[in-house]
């Protein structure tokens, strides 16, 4: 994708050019200007690819149709005339959900504060504020920017007043999820609020809603997130914490998939919440005391057919992994072959194999005999076949060399055997082709007994010879 930026009117000119300097189509002049502009390096994600609508006979240009309907949005709101603010608001909120250039178009133009004001005009008619709350959501959709301080407290405010209602509840929880995407002082300010509360009484409260859980817990695994590149360090691991210790994330979240064993949806977007909650050995250990680690086993076993699941499962599995204890519990519990097996079974999923493949890792991670069980299951060579089956995809070939590396660094024996498989041309290719992967899959080659050729490189100085 482009890097360079240019305005929506820019890209209009350059559109009506080619239709009354060329001659074309308007499809046709459409297409060019995208060409023309992509050709030159340039986003063109936030522009509206459409031909506006000729001037007026006065030589007045006029607008898109995604300001014509905010110009009546601002209208209904400026004369406060709640009549027409349900029909209003419905178009807006559905060309906002058309695409990103619409909405970002929109908010260029003032749309935030009209659908803010629309929000506050409807804080006393509950229907109101429902559709006003999912017209914000729209808005809000990839642009958290827009939100300030008083929509802030707006939700907060509404989501503690309203918190018996599900459906507005599910509303709100919508426009925060949006607004702490790729957002950190949004996030800060929220989890400031006392947004975590709200969000695992919800979960509770509401705990028959797939709609409402599911929403909460990802918005929930959002205030874990560290995605916001303006931002050095975020409080990630501090609102994950957060989460577990003050507001039994943990439990809220477990008891929470009871509700919905035949729901691969919800429960994908509980794993997904509580691998991101498992950031401390205790934490690990509490989700398999709550039953956390039956769960997700049996998820893996029964899910197998859902893509999305699977990788969600394989990726909690690996987190909770990270304490020894429960690296047991896991094997013990007969997941190392269902691991094997969804990794077999997606072979050509490079997330699934990927994530299979990190999660047998931490389960080979100082554990000796949990390697002998990993390679009796054929964990050694689901990852050669994964290796085989993705060769451009680096996070599957890092993953793999290091499962491999794990299995063999304190169970020589099972070198031999591995090396039987066709390990070391497939290390040695993973290394040869991707820089990112030449540390692990040297060690591995060492730990499989392999001679390793050093790399080395020329520094221009003498005697300046580098690994």
């Amino acid at each position: 994708m482009g890097s360079k930026q240019i305005a929506q009117e820019t890209f209009d000119d350059a559109v009506q050019e080619n239709i009354t300097e060329f001659e074309m189509e308007p499809e046709e002049a459409v297409r060019e200007a995208v060409q023309q502009f992509e050709a030159q390096g340039v986003d063109l994600s936030n522009i509206v690819k459409a031909v506006r609508p000729p001037a007026s006979e006065n030589g007045q240009r006029q607008k898109h149709q995604i300001l014509l309907t905010l110009e009546c949005l601002g209208r209904a709101v400026a004369e406060q005339d709640v009549a027409q603010l349900p029909e209003q608001l419905s178009a807006f909120a559905a060309q906002c959900k058309e695409q990103l250039a619409f909405r970002y178009l929109a908010g260029q133009n003032g749309a935030y504060p009209a659908v803010l004001s629309a929000c506050q005009l409807a804080a006393g008619d509950r229907d109101l504020l429902l559709q006003a709350f999912s017209t914000l959501a729209a808005l809000l959709d990839g642009q958290p920017d827009l939100l300030d301080a008083a929509g802030q407290e707006l939700l907060l405010r509404s989501l503690r007043e309203r918190r018996e209602d599900a459906e507005v509840t599910l509303a709100g929880i919508r426009c925060v999820r949006h607004a702490c995407l790729k957002h950190e002082h949004n996030r800060q300010g929220f989890v400031k609020g006392g947004i975590l509360p709200l969000l695992t009484a919800a979960i509770t409260q509401h705990g028959s809603s797939a709609e409402v859980v599911r929403t909460a817990a990802s918005a929930l695994r959002v205030m874990t997130f560290d995605d916001d590149i303006r931002v050095p360090f975020g409080h990630a691991h501090d609102h994950a914490k957060m989460i577990v210790l003050e507001n039994d994330g943990l439990r809220v979240l477990i008891e929470a998939a009871k509700a919905f064993t035949d729901n691969p949806g919800v429960l994908s977007e509980l794993c997904a919440t509580l691998s991101r909650l498992s950031v401390r050995n205790e934490f690990c250990q509490e989700i398999v005391d709550l039953g956390g680690l039956n769960f997700m086993v049996t998820l893996l076993a029964d899910c197998m057919e859902h893509p999305d699941v699977v990788k969600q499962v394989l990726s909690a599995i690996r987190a909770v992994a990270g304490n020894d204890d429960v690296k047991d519990a896991i094997v013990d519990a007969g997941a190392t072959d269902l691991i094997v097996l969804a990794i077999s079974h997606h072979l050509g999923n490079p997330q699934i194999c990927e994530q299979g493949c990190a999660a047998l890792c931490m389960l080979a991670l100082r554990k000796p005999e949990n390697c002998s069980v990993i390679m009796e299951g054929g964990g050694a060579l689901a990852a050669l076949q994964a290796m085989k089956a993705h060769p451009r995809e680096v996070a599957v070939q890092k993953q793999a060399c290091m499962l491999i590396r794990n299995l063999v660094s304190r169970s020589r024996e099972l070198s031999r055997p591995i090396l039987e498989m066709g390990a070391e041309l497939l290390i040695a290719e993973a290394r040869a082709a991707h820089r990112d992967c030449d540390d692990v899959a040297r060690a591995a080659l060492r730990d499989l007994g392999c001679k390793v050729e050093l790399r080395e490189l020329w520094t221009g100085q003498k005697g300046s010879l580098a690994q």
